[in-house]
């Protein structure tokens, strides 16, 4: 949806986050990505995002994404941790994310200084930290606006 403010420009809708409606909004971003799409075209692997409450988010919100060969096959909120087996998980506060999806933490950086941990093998995300940077860069492209 856009709307226009009073000089004429065009505003973008925002998505809250973390809600279904901004791992929708994500899903078509990254699926329009040709960066990703290339850095990513042999990649097979599904994730859990698991956003734990801090600063202005009271309860866990976990999202499942699921990338296959350079696209998003699917992606949407899952009732709990629990909810779905993937072969990663990627784990961190609220306040982190919202780092995360600004530009200010990079994706494998932030691993190695622990303010995210990663359940799955290391190894094979280290081979694609091209498309990880990619899948970050994505996220701060969705009009965000958090808690």
């Amino acid at each position: 949806m856009h709307w226009k403010n009073i000089f004429g420009d065009e505003l973008m809708e925002k998505y809250k986050f973390p809600s279904e409606e901004w791992i929708k909004a994500f899903k078509e971003e990254l699926n329009k990505n040709k960066a990703y799409e290339e850095a990513a075209k042999d990649w097979e692997g599904d994730f859990l995002f698991i956003i734990t409450p801090d600063e202005g988010l009271d309860k866990e919100v976990v999202f499942y994404v699921d990338l296959w060969h350079g696209k998003c096959r699917d992606a949407y909120v899952v009732p709990s941790r629990d909810a779905k087996k993937t072969e990663f998980i990627y784990e961190g506060s609220y306040s982190n994310w919202k780092k995360l999806i600004k530009g200010e933490l990079d994706p494998i950086q932030a691993l190695l200084m622990r303010k995210f941990k990663l359940k799955g093998s290391m190894a094979k995300v280290m081979r694609y930290t091209k498309a990880a940077s990619e899948l970050v860069k994505t996220a701060s492209k969705v009009p965000t606006e958090f808690m």
